[in-house]
């Protein structure tokens, strides 16, 4: 079945008919879920925010033939508004789960994702996860090698370095924190998202 996404483009949802309405949401549903899922790991969350996105998709949508350019500008809009989510739940803001992201296979990826736009987008997200864990400074990158993809405990890395776990446990935190505000930054919501809002 062709994509019922350009409709959305027409300008006059509300006037679509109720069927029509539904399979757009459906293919909206599939096309976001599992993206938005991966950044909030809550699922009544995923759905609050694919309703919001949604809306919001509805009221500004362009004029947009094609497929691919509407697509990636939906992608814009829902970035946005889970980015701006998270900005509101302070207490939520290490939701953006760059652990998993660092632990995460290929193969990991393609089982989490429902769909290939998602598992292109997750595979974007890791690499975007790698590019800041190569900016960090060596120690840093080191520590983070051999929690994640070494998977050694904080004892047996302080061993290895001759330190306290607490400062290995203080140093990954570090490490983390440094790793997510380059993520952040690279995936935050750019200044002219807020006519989204």
């Amino acid at each position: 079945m062709p994509s019922q996404l350009p409709l959305l483009s027409s300008g006059n949802f509300e006037e679509l008919h109720s069927s029509v309405q539904r399979e757009i949401y459906k293919e909206y549903y599939e096309l976001v879920y599992g993206v938005i899922y991966f950044m909030v790991r809550d699922h009544a969350s995923t759905e609050d925010l694919i309703q919001d996105s949604f809306l919001k998709v509805v009221s500004h949508v362009p004029d947009i033939a094609d497929d691919v350019k509407l697509r990636s500008w939906i992608r814009t809009v829902v970035k946005n508004t889970v980015y701006s989510f998270m900005r509101k739940q302070k207490n939520r803001r290490n939701e953006t789960d760059v652990d998993n992201v660092l632990m995460m296979s290929d193969q990991e990826i393609i089982r989490s994702s429902e769909s290939v736009e998602t598992e292109i987008e997750l595979k974007i997200m890791s690499e975007t996860v790698g590019e800041c864990l190569r900016e960090l400074k060596p120690e840093y990158q080191a520590l983070i090698e051999l929690r994640w993809k070494r998977e050694l405990s904080y004892k047996e890395m302080a061993e290895m370095l001759n330190t306290s776990e607490e400062t290995i446990k203080h140093k990954l935190h570090r490490a983390r924190e440094a790793v997510r505000k380059r993520f952040l930054k690279r995936w935050g919501e750019p200044s002219d998202a807020r006519r989204f809002r």
